[in-house]
């Protein structure tokens, strides 16, 4: 995103403003009376119906613009605009042109089978992504007329006064009027896993969004408190709306396969014309007939072209989508399912991606130490401190909790004596789960509670303080713990209270805060008993005795640690990218294991003062991006891709959206994800949990292994083919093949077992290698000089039997059916070769895949009933085998096994 994009201040489109609004005033920074009189509206009436439809006319719906589903007829035509399929459209022109209709019909049959499976995978992965898209759309309490009513958000307009309360979304963006205690959750928009407190009081002017506390923006959730503001900006002109233009303006990069495949296809492409132009020339020069000629050179074009690799390559492909829908990852598209496999990096944010975007408590502090509290997700072997504690009769400890329980808002939904679910404010939330965990009966707490005053959290106090009837009233407060301690004269001990040493909290509460920790400190003062306590007029907040410290934190995942542990092991670097403080970023990253040691971290600030050269120099030394801003996550992966790395992004925000689009791979949250984030994406994790990725990188390495055996299997009949054809030019024999023969062979016989290869489960040490680079072709070297030796020898089996049905006065069918039959034979033992490309034929066996088995069975008995029956032996012009010949057919598929384990074993 460009910086004017990401910085602008929430303004009046130039066009039409309202009342005497002016060029463009950012609201921030203007106060909330100057705001209503710029808009021409009321604070306390709203606006009226009638001009309330006007402007809605004028502006427009309050909506983001969502590209169209893709018609199903662009859906069908991209299935055709693959290079290989180019040149078996050409090829089929050039069939139809010289009358060869059987060959045609071959050829047109493998096209409609590659479109149709294409087609089909590519349709089932758009309505999945779409079904997970369609939520409610959410309503808004807007004033009209001076009447609070309910309207669908999309009918608000600039100038409508919303009511916000806890709990619903924010349906445009706002500048506020009025808040009580008004927390909301912009994690989405920014980032940052902490509730931001909000304020009507005007920002700096050069304020940015994420430190905007008088605005609200579209998208956003109140996690507490009641507000009312004014509607200043709808749809695309929200901040929500302009970083989902900018990712609309992303160009999304081409995936590692589909550039492998162009390369790929580009060679086959010089291969065809050159031996095809080799071939007639040749022909030409030895007295051969121009027409015969070129027939010849269709074949040699139709022998190289490996005819059944397209349909192989969408069946790998559509079996890596299936296989990662069942483990919780939606792929948008089928060249995106290898990409992962290729990744080198991937850059991920925090909150509700690597955290699980929930406050909970981890350390509690007293006079007598600090005392860690462990989770299910934790180590085993870590051991609950405060539960050992408290169950040592630790009163201070139990006092910390009971003011935390005590001094709420919030309430848990149990189930079966099981909290199942939270309401309120999510640092509150934390305070009630963690008193539960540790024993305490929140309910029965609560309930036996007579509250005689409160004095609620303001952000300008700095602390919430109830006064509660416990044997005589008793005051407890929580806040900031340099708010607390200012108030307090005593610390409880096991001894009993003692003046404070401020400085030993607040040392405390500083060494929790560098952990990344969220504190809150705990106090309380038991007032006389005589004390009348007036409601409207609690007592002061002084004298107070602190009895510990609360640090929280917005957890990591369960299972996280291990999946990144485990795509750290395949070669994937982990970055975190992340709109939350750096403190909290580099403790959340060190816990997860990212980076070495304490991993080093770079802001926003520190970005926006680096050019693009000095981040490409950093970007291997950082591991932890903070307080970032959506352009800024677009130039930390554009520098990751400036070292030709294959990057992957993850999130759920809004604010991850460019980046998302920009990556080679972005991977959206199904569940917590804004409907941007999941459009932007080419993956979507329908389960929000980063481990699903470690399944989906081996998926993409399955795939793309499998790719690449079927294509060292069908181009070793191709150098096969091509061999035998020239070998026979230039011996002045017959052609072995007729076209229409090699067909037959790369998309019958050869094409069942290339696509039962496809269903390869993936070899044991798919994880343990590191990441392709992204020059490397499809086929790597050592297969390329496999695919030379193995198509040598079945080239020479396939002649010498050629020859030996010449020699022995068989007719010509009998001849071409004698060469053919050796290739079928042949690949049918040469795909248990293609097995592995590094384990011997004797470890991969051949019961390991039983679709190949049938495969392969199936092929060798459809030819032999082809080499039998008129109308397919009129077609392929063959017969069938003698039995003198069977025995030399072995031999030469024994021969294909030799040179293959001979070549692994060397190699």
């Amino acid at each position: 995103m460009s910086s004017e994009v990401a910085n602008q201040d929430d303004r009046i489109p130039s066009s039409e403003p309202d009342g005497d609004a002016g060029p463009d005033p950012a609201w921030h920074a203007h106060e909330a009376d100057a705001v209503v009189a710029l808009l021409s509206s009321d604070a306390a009436r709203g606006l009226d119906g009638t001009d309330a439809a006007r402007r809605l006319e004028r502006d427009g719906p309050n909506q983001l613009h969502q590209d169209a589903a893709t018609p199903w007829w662009q859906l069908l035509l991209r299935q055709f605009t693959s290079p290989l399929i180019g040149i078996l459209l050409v090829a089929l022109v050039i069939t139809i042109a010289i009358d060869e209709l059987v060959d045609a019909a071959v050829i047109a049959a493998v096209l409609v089978l590659n479109a149709v499976i294409g087609f089909t995978q590519e349709r089932k992965a758009d309505r999945s992504v779409h079904a997970l898209m369609e939520l409610a759309a959410p309503k808004a309490t807007v004033v009209r007329d001076g009447r609070e009513r309910d309207v669908p958000a999309t009918e608000l307009v600039r100038g409508d006064v919303v009511a916000l309360s806890s709990g619903v979304r924010v349906p445009a963006d706002l500048k506020l009027l009025r808040a009580t205690t008004l927390e909301v959750d912009e994690s989405l928009l920014t980032g940052e896993s902490l509730a931001a407190r909000k304020d009507p009081t005007p920002d700096a002017e050069t304020a940015l969004p994420a430190d905007r506390r008088s605005m609200c923006f579209l998208g956003t959730s109140v996690s507490s408190g009641r507000a009312r503001g004014i509607v200043v900006a709808t749809g695309t002109d929200t901040q929500l709306g302009r970083i989902a233009e900018e990712i609309r303006g992303q160009q999304r990069p081409d995936t590692p396969l589909q550039q492998r495949m162009h390369r790929f296809a580009n060679l086959i492409a010089l291969v065809v014309l050159a031996s095809s132009a080799l071939a007639f020339v040749l022909g030409i020069a030895m007295g051969g007939e121009v027409s015969e000629m070129f027939l010849t050179a269709v074949a040699l074009a139709v022998a190289v072209v490996p005819e059944g690799l397209p349909v192989a390559f969408t069946v790998a492909m559509a079996l890596g989508v299936h296989r990662m829908a069942r483990r919780g990852a939606i792929i948008r598209s089928l060249p995106a399912v290898e990409t992962l496999g290729s990744t080198d990096a991937i850059g991920s944010d925090k909150t509700g991606t690597l955290t699980a975007n929930q406050m909970t408590v981890r350390r509690l502090w007293t006079a007598a130490g600090p005392a860690h509290v462990t989770r299910a997700s934790d180590p085993p072997g870590d051991i609950d401190e405060a539960a050992a504690r408290l169950t040592a009769g630790e009163d201070q400890l139990a006092e910390t909790l009971r003011t935390g329980v005590l001094s709420n808002e919030a309430a848990l939904v149990f189930d079966d004596g099981e909290v199942v679910d939270h309401r309120g404010d999510p640092t509150e939330s934390a305070l009630l789960e963690v008193a539960h965990h540790l024993g305490v009966e929140v309910t029965t707490v609560r309930d036996e509670a007579v509250v005689l005053a409160d004095v609620p959290f303001e952000s300008d106090l700095g602390f919430a303080a109830i006064v509660v009837d416990e044997d005589g009233p008793v005051q407890r407060v929580k806040g900031a713990p340099e708010r607390i301690v200012e108030r307090c004269t005593h610390v409880g001990t096991a001894d009993g209270p003692v003046a404070i040493d401020p400085d030993e909290i607040l040392t405390a509460a500083a060494s929790m805060a560098r952990d990344g920790l969220r504190v809150l400190a705990m106090a309380q003062r038991r007032l006389p008993a005589d004390v009348g306590v007036d409601p409207n007029d609690p007592p002061a907040v002084e004298g107070l005795t602190c009895t510990g410290l609360i640090g929280m934190q917005d957890p990591p995942r369960a299972g996280v640690r291990d999946a990144i542990a485990r795509v750290q092991e395949a070669g994937i670097r982990v970055l975190m990218i992340t709109g939350d403080h750096a403190e909290t970023a580099r403790a959340i990253a060190d816990d997860l294991g990212i980076g070495v040691g304490r991993p080093r971290a770079l802001t926003g600030q520190d970005l926006q003062i680096m050019d693009d050269a000095a981040l490409r120099a950093a970007i291997h030394e950082v591991d932890v991006f903070a307080r970032v801003t959506p352009e800024h996550k677009l130039r930390v992966v554009h520098a990751l891709q400036a070292h030709d790395q294959v990057v992957a992004v993850t999130g759920d925000g809004v604010n991850d959206g460019p980046a998302l689009k920009a990556a080679d791979i972005g991977v959206a949250m199904g569940r917590s994800g804004t409907d941007v984030a999941r459009e932007a994406s080419d993956m979507v994790l329908t389960d929000d949990a980063f481990v699903s990725i470690v399944s989906a990188v081996e998926e993409g390495r399955v795939v793309f292994d499998n790719v690449r055996k079927v294509t060292f299997f069908l181009l070793s009949t191709g150098v096969a083919s091509i061999v035998a054809i020239l070998a026979a030019m230039v011996a002045g024999l017959p052609l072995p093949y007729v076209p229409a023969a090699l067909l037959w062979l790369n998309v019958v016989t050869n094409g069942l077992q290339d696509v039962a290869l496809a269903f390869e489960p993936g070899e044991p040490d798919v994880l343990d290698h590191p990441p392709r680079a992204r020059s490397e072709g499809i086929v790597s070297r050592q297969l390329w000089e496999r695919t030379v030796l193995t198509g040598l020898t079945m080239a020479a089996g396939s002649m010498w039997l050629f020859t030996w049905a010449i020699g022995t006065g068989l007719d010509a069918d009998q001849q071409r059916g004698a060469a053919l039959t050796t290739l079928v034979v042949a690949m049918a033992a040469h795909v248990y070769n293609a097995r592995s490309e590094r384990r011997s034929i004797l470890a991969t066996g051949i019961a390991g895949n039983r679709f190949l088995l049938a495969a392969t069975c199936t092929a060798l008995v459809i030819h032999l009933a082809a080499s039998a029956w008129g109308p397919t032996r009129f077609v392929l012009q063959i017969a069938p085998v003698t039995p003198a010949g069977w025995w030399r057919i072995s031999l030469v598929a024994l021969a294909v096994v030799g040179v293959s384990e001979a070549h692994k074993a060397w190699g």
